[in-house]
């Protein structure tokens, strides 16, 4: 996990939040695969990949947040 440690936030931030609302219009991809997923309509493997695509940055984030806290005793 050494690689997640070399990506500063600077650069993993405004990828997480650009994949989270692109595209702006009419609605974020990732509010429409959700929804989808809810309702039981999320069945092409094109949607489900595109779900995937949007959702990993976040994922990273949240992992390289986690280590960064675990590393500096702030997860107590």
């Amino acid at each position: 996990m050494r690689w997640l440690d070399r990506i500063p936030f600077y650069l993993l931030i405004p990828i997480t939040v650009w994949m989270a609302i692109a595209p702006i219009s009419p609605e974020p991809h990732l509010v429409e695969k959700v929804r989808m997923l809810s309702q039981g309509t999320l069945t092409r493997p094109i949607d489900m990949f595109d779900l995937l695509w949007h959702i990993a940055p976040m994922v990273l984030l949240a992992l390289k947040a986690w280590r960064f806290m675990k590393a500096r005793g702030l997860n107590k």
